[in-house]
C-alpha cells in the first residue's frame, strides 16, 4: 500500500473513534415517563400540623427505569392527585421486573376526609382516603 492510502485509512479510523467517543460522552438517551403505582400505604395519626406522607410501591418493567419524582396536585382542599415519574435510559437493559417503594411527601392538609388519587399513565387511578384530625 502506498503511504497516502495508509494515512487515509488511519485518518478514517481516527475520525470513527472520535465520533464514537463523542457519542459515549453524551451518554445514553433518557426520557421521563409517567408510571403506575400498584400499592399505597397511608399511615394514620396525622393532624392539621403534620407533614403528610404516604409510601407508594410498584414494579418497573425492566432495569432501565429509575424513580425520578412524584408530583402532587391539590385539585381542591380535599382532593389530591399524584403523578409518579421515572427516568428511562435507552439501551441495553436487564429484562427483569424491578420492585420499587418510595415515600411521597404530600404537605399539610386541612382537617377532614381527603381523597388521594394516584394516577396511572392510562387514565386509571388508585384512590385512598386519609382522615386528618384537628
Amino acid at each position: 500500500m502506498k503511504t497516502v492510502q495508509v494515512l487515509k485509512i488511519a485518518a478514517a479510523g481516527l475520525a470513527m473513534t472520535l465520533g464514537l467517543a463523542a457519542n459515549a460522552a453524551e451518554g445514553p438517551e433518557q426520557k421521563d415517563i409517567q408510571i403506575g403505582i400498584s400499592e399505597v400505604f397511608v399511615p394514620g395519626g396525622f393532624d392539621s400540623t403534620s407533614d403528610v406522607f404516604v409510601v407508594a410501591s410498584g414494579i418497573f418493567p425492566n432495569g432501565c427505569y429509575r424513580w425520578k419524582n412524584a408530583d402532587v396536585k391539590n385539585v381542591d382542599a380535599y382532593t389530591h392527585e399524584v403523578r409518579a415519574t421515572a427516568t428511562v435510559v435507552q439501551g441495553m437493559c436487564l429484562m427483569v421486573l424491578v420492585p420499587f417503594s418510595k415515600e411521597i411527601r404530600m404537605g399539610k392538609f386541612a382537617p377532614g376526609k381527603h381523597a388521594l388519587r394516584f394516577l396511572n399513565g392510562d387514565g386509571t387511578y388508585l384512590e385512598k382516603t386519609l382522615n386528618i384530625e384537628e
